[in-house]
């Protein structure tokens, strides 16, 4: 049987915009955060990623389209454990087939970027959670995406590191001008979003 994630939802992003997508446990926001990444393929209905649908591209062109455009950020972390925080950065750059001298510099701009330049050389074991998470989000800019999506980004944080994140991602909205779709049912990461699209059973019920 199948179990529709979304039903007809239609949502519109501008570039620039920052928007906050809130939701219970199981409303399908995390599905449309997947969507809009071209992380998974719609059954039904269309995503345009700039004017471009990604349903219509190869394997090969959707990983090309998410390496150079979108930046994605996880309430896991997905760091890899046996890798430094420089390392972890560099990835994105390697699958890009930006030169070694050049990638090197490029993440320890990145992680000075998110406060973490005395801590590169550390493995994700050695970092807290706040910086685990801020070491993603160097990894999810140092390719210089247009579009950040980021999924419960405060999840595993406490507080004080919650409050962090939030205005590292807010900040790259507003003085870099990336576009930021942030995932949560937490209304303090959701407060800087200049728009609130609410979701429930699949549907939007509520924006502001």
């Amino acid at each position: 049987m199948e179990v529709p994630a979304l039903r007809g939802l239609s949502i519109e992003i501008g570039r620039g915009e920052h928007v906050a997508v809130m939701g219970p446990s199981g409303s399908g926001k995390s599905t449309f955060l997947h969507l809009a990444g071209a992380l998974d393929r719609p059954t039904k209905g269309r995503v345009l990623i700039e004017g471009r649908d990604p349903n219509r591209m190869s394997d090969e062109e959707l990983s090309r389209l998410r390496n150079e455009l979108i930046g994605f950020v996880f309430q896991t972390f997905n760091l890899i454990p046996r890798l430094t925080a420089l390392e972890n950065v560099m990835l994105p750059l390697m699958i890009k087939g930006v030169n070694g001298e050049k990638r090197v510099g490029r993440a320890r701009e990145a992680l000075e970027l998110v406060g973490l330049a005395r801590r590169i050389n550390h493995r994700p074991t050695e970092l807290s959670g706040g910086e685990q998470q801020r070491v993603a989000i160097a990894r999810a800019i140092v390719t210089n995406p247009r579009i950040i999506l980021a999924d419960e980004p405060t999840g595993n944080l406490d507080s004080a590191s919650a409050a962090e994140v939030v205005e590292l991602l807010t900040k790259l909205n507003r003085e870099f001008g990336v576009t930021l779709v942030v995932v949560t049912h937490n209304p303090e990461a959701a407060a800087p979003a200049r728009r609130i699209v609410k979701i429930r059973d699949g549907v939007v019920y509520e924006e502001n």
